[in-house]
């Protein structure tokens, strides 16, 4: 299989493109489609979701989140993720394990013992039962009156560390603020498989959304060791395979490999920085040139720029500024474009205006 081939099965699992069976009509199925979507900025995240669900509003997202179809957390690699509500006990426990065992190190920083940061824990759980959601400023001040202290980063690591315990995890937006429930209470009636059957579970929706792509990937993606990550392809069992692109061995769901080919990618696509379509590899080459890495993560601290993608590589970068009557995109091209691949371009924004409901204009850097 070439890569141009392999693009094309990749860009459908990811949901970006026609593949060969239904698409996830809905926040939750779309969310349980891939296991888990990057999500730490919120507009990016639900941008993720209403680029893959056409037609819908962001309204209609956060009102999808405030019905608990899918939340926020930080399952795992310490970064906060969407996932399908119901699951997001076991994927705490089971690929949270690495994030929290680091835990002490990040405390020794900021100078928090154990033993605070066990008892914030039971703080913010006796302050939130029976109901309670309280915004980040709210949670500091319970912590605060109990007194345990919260400057500097402490408040952050706290929230973080009460979530990857399994007793916090992160409600929709009340206005602009964050808001923090109690897990048990937000999901009372979780899934709970053993480790092993998780293990093949997060395998399985990993490789049909992201496939095919390595192992090496998928424990990228996870945090999972690569004794872990070859234990939950195993468990898959027949539900994945593998194919070789460009010489290179790599997972696919049985599903998409009996499929068969699909047409080469040509579609435009305007992409959130934060989405699995980048985050969700370690090896990019696939979608974006080496050359245009630093452009689209600049500094390479982790803060991925908005993209633009044509033919499922990416060609430019893009920057919104939301005023009150309208959005403004400025777009950056990484290669030529002509006058019609910039029109290509600008009509390509149209689904993000009606997303965000205002009129959207596109500047060209």
């Amino acid at each position: 299989m070439t890569a141009r081939e392999a693009l094309a099965w990749r860009m459908a699992g990811l949901l970006l493109r026609p593949g060969d069976g239904p698409r996830p009509g809905d926040v939750a199925g779309v969310v349980e489609w891939f296991g888990a979507m990057q999500a730490q900025d919120v507009a990016s995240g639900l941008w993720s979701l209403g680029v893959r669900l056409p037609g819908a509003t962001a309204d209609d997202v956060r009102e999808a989140l405030e019905r608990r179809e899918a939340l926020r957390t930080w399952p795992m690699r310490g970064t906060v993720h969407l996932v399908p509500s119901r699951d997001a006990h076991w994927m705490l426990a089971t690929l949270g394990e690495r994030a929290l065992a680091g835990a002490a190190r990040r405390r020794a920083v900021l100078g928090l013992e154990e033993a605070t940061a066990d008892r914030a824990v039971d703080v913010l759980g006796a302050a939130l039962a029976g109901g309670g959601r309280f915004t980040r400023d709210q949670c500091r001040q319970a912590l605060t009156a109990a007194g345990v202290d919260c400057t500097g980063q402490r408040l952050y690591h706290l929230l973080w560390y009460a979530s990857q315990r399994g007793v916090l995890c992160i409600a929709p937006h009340v206005g602009t603020e964050q808001t923090f429930v109690l897990l048990d209470e937000w999901v009372p009636d979780p899934h709970r498989p053993d480790r092993e059957e998780a293990l093949g579970i997060i395998a399985l929706r990993y490789f049909r959304s992201h496939g095919p792509t390595t192992r090496q990937d998928f424990a990228g993606w996870t945090g999972l060791t690569a004794a872990d990550a070859r234990r939950g392809i195993a468990v898959a069992g027949d539900a994945l395979g593998t194919v070789r692109v460009d010489g290179v061995d790599m997972i696919v769901s049985t599903a998409r490999r009996e499929a068969g080919p699909l047409p080469p990618v040509d579609d435009w696509w305007t992409l959130p920085g934060f989405d699995e379509y980048l985050l969700g590899f370690k090896d990019r080459a696939l979608m974006v040139d080496p050359a245009h890495l630093s452009a689209i993560i600049p500094g390479g601290n982790g803060v991925f720029q908005a993209t633009v993608v044509r033919g499922g590589r990416v060609v430019g970068t893009w920057k919104r500024t939301v005023g009150r009557k309208q959005t403004t995109v400025r777009v950056t091209p990484l290669v030529a474009l002509g006058a019609a691949e910039r029109s290509r371009t600008e009509q390509a924004f149209g689904p993000y205006g009606a997303f965000v409901g205002q009129p959207l204009r596109v500047d060209w850097a």
